[in-house]
């Protein structure tokens, strides 16, 4: 038992990428001497069913434990598993169309969305995905958000990302609340460029904190890269104290917290300086997701273990997966086809 809490203390706090359908002998020994938190596939690592298990198998089999693997698969634009192979999801906004002629209809098809994607994941060893999306696009924003968003209100938002955490729950996959403390006003995109957002704390309570606060209890989630001037004028969410301290204590977020992606532009710095300044302002993870080496190295260098806070989080989040069931899907599929169905 000893032994096991001591390999437990020396996951590094991060999770990676990988450059391909395989992994490289480069990757293989970069993970096993890493040890990660675990790691996120993109398309690019996507072909077949058969060869994205393996890659699952080979991932986890670096860090010789049973590794969280995430994906972001939301359906509409952001999607990593595609036909043939997979069934096509509809942006989420769509649900939200559904919702506002009929509440009940439109939670039963986003659960039974999120339960689908779910059991299709869990299949192949993928237990985490990055969802649900608890934003509030506000008008004149960069559509980064857009039909990716559940709706445009609070409280629509909050229904219907509660039905996709739970319908991916009930299939064994972990849920991801993003983008927190909220990324519904960005003016640009913060993969390209560093969003600032300028409304009043009172306006950002009102609208862009409360699904947030609704869906606090979720396991896992993950920052903006946004600045917000009534909370920090100079540090966007992911390295901002200030903001994480919000996070935990206004909010009330006590999930395991990671950043969004290093590698995106609205960070600034050295990869080294982007790991130090998530972790020092309260992250308890870090994500980079390309997969280029050099980036991964560097990333390491600055990474150390899992805090003990965050090694409990870690004991937390992972303790709600549950075992893949492999049962039928067909009623689902059924019902959930009639849903969408209704609402054309």
């Amino acid at each position: 038992m000893a032994e096991n809490g001591a390999q437990a203390l020396q996951v590094q706090a991060a999770i990676y990428g990988c450059e391909g359908l395989t992994l490289s002998e480069a990757e293989i020994r970069f993970f096993q001497d890493a040890n990660p938190w675990g790691f996120i596939l993109f398309a690019r690592n996507v072909d077949t069913p058969a060869q994205v298990a393996a890659l699952c198998d080979s991932l986890r089999d670096t860090v010789g434990r049973d590794a969280p693997i995430l994906i972001d698969q939301e359906g509409g634009r952001v999607a990593r598993l595609k036909p043939p192979h997979w069934r096509k999801y509809p942006p989420v906004r769509t649900y939200g169309d559904l919702f506002q002629q009929d509440k009940a209809a439109g939670l039963e098809a986003c659960e039974l969305g999120a339960f689908l994607i779910g059991q299709e994941l869990r299949s192949l060893g993928i237990d985490v995905d990055c969802v649900p999306l608890a934003d509030v696009p506000q008008p004149g924003a960069h559509d980064i958000i857009g039909d990716r968003a559940y709706g445009e209100t609070p409280e629509q938002v909050i229904a219907l990302a509660r039905a996709a955490a739970t319908g991916l729950e009930q299939a064994g996959v972990l849920p991801v609340l993003k983008h927190i403390p909220g990324h519904g006003r960005a003016g640009v995109d913060s993969h390209e460029d560093l969003p600032v957002v300028d409304a009043s704390a009172e306006s950002l309570r009102e609208i862009d904190f409360r699904p947030f606060v609704s869906l606090a209890d979720l396991p896992l989630g993950m920052t903006a890269h946004v600045v917000f001037t009534a909370l920090d004028p100079k540090s966007p969410a992911t390295t901002s104290g200030d903001v994480i301290r919000l996070i935990r204590e206004e909010i009330g977020f006590d999930g395991l917290l990671m950043g969004d992606d290093l590698s995106m532009k609205a960070l600034g710095g050295s990869m080294e300086s982007r790991v130090t300044e998530s972790i020092g302002a309260g992250c308890d993870l870090v994500l980079h997701c390309n997969g280029h080496m050099d980036e991964m190295e560097a990333v390491a260098t600055a990474t150390s273990s899992l805090s003990p806070p965050a090694l409990l989080r870690s004991e937390m989040a992972l303790s709600r997966r549950k075992p893949f069931s492999g049962e039928s899907v067909t009623a689902a599929v059924q019902r959930w086809d009639e849903l969408l169905s209704a609402s054309a």
